[in-house]
């Protein structure tokens, strides 16, 4: 019993030193795309201010107007900005050694979207948009939801091995 403790919490050690690795990888990535991915329109100090600070707007408005954008680029803008927070969700609390509970990755997908949004409106790069901010926090909490299913299922394991 004393070894398969100490088996779990190498393993435990071991995945936290592995996400913590995926994580910096994932926010260089994010940097990149948010900032410096010229294909996505992102190119520093050039054009004018684009903002949306009104909830939905674009969201329905790439719904409105689906036919005229392309399914392509409405899938990138709504999916995509989903998709992207998603690692950020389960990464996080699978960084750390103490529980991290939904609340607080929702929160923290929320600064740090607001942070990137912000960036965004001071450096004249892509867009700032509320609906972003929206649908990256749906995103990271997604992201923790994978994450603790897969935590619960490892913990069922666990407890059926015990009984």
């Amino acid at each position: 019993m004393e070894k398969e403790l100490y088996v779990k919490k190498e393993t435990e050690k071991y995945i936290r030193q592995i996400s913590r690795i995926f994580f910096g990888l994932y926010l260089l990535l994010l940097v990149y795309l948010m900032f410096f991915a010229e294909e996505w329109g992102r190119s520093m100090l050039e054009g004018d201010y684009r903002y949306n600070l009104m909830p939905f707007r674009e969201i329905m408005r790439y719904l409105r107007y689906y036919r005229q954008i392309g399914p392509w680029r409405v899938f990138w803008n709504l999916c995509g900005n989903i998709i992207c927070f998603i690692p950020y969700g389960a990464l996080l609390p699978a960084m750390r050694r103490k529980k991290m509970g939904f609340l607080k990755v929702a929160l923290l997908s929320f600064e740090l979207t607001l942070f990137i949004e912000i960036s965004q409106l001071i450096l004249r790069v892509g867009s700032c948009d509320v609906d972003d901010m929206l649908l990256n926090t749906l995103g990271g909490c997604m992201g923790y939801g994978i994450y603790r299913l897969v935590f619960r299922k490892k913990e069922m394991r666990l407890y059926e091995k015990t009984i």
